[in-house]
């Protein structure tokens, strides 16, 4: 029996689009708040009734939280050009080996947009 998690995380980041004409607003340094959503599939441990604990996934995900919570993203490494989809499988590659169950990482850097990787 298969079930699909989800867990948010919050952070706040400063970033630039370095690629961007110098008259888009996204070119010049801004922040956001950004919602990280990761969805989890797995089987159901009938002994503990759930597939993975949700202070494990805290857990497995602090050492990369601090790495770009209260950062500017433009210098974390991998995250040069620091756009949502780029941060979404930064977020999904560095997590996927502790979590193996991660099947997506969904990106919200606005209340009105969300992207997800891989789909």
């Amino acid at each position: 029996m298969k079930f699909e998690l989800k867990q948010h995380f919050q952070i706040e980041s400063a970033r630039f689009l370095p690629h961007l004409p110098a008259s888009h607003p996204c070119s010049r340094m801004h922040g956001h708040s950004f919602k990280i959503v990761l969805t989890l599939v797995g089987e159901l441990d009938p002994k503990i009734g759930w597939v993975i604990d949700y202070n494990d996934i805290q857990d497995k995900m602090k050492p990369l939280l601090e790495k770009i919570d209260h950062r500017v993203l433009n210098e974390v490494e991998g995250l040069e050009n620091p756009t949502s989809e780029l941060l979404a499988k930064w977020v999904y590659d560095h997590s996927r080996k502790s979590l193996p169950q991660l099947v997506r990482v969904s990106i919200a850097e606005t209340p009105l947009t969300e992207c997800s990787y891989p789909v």
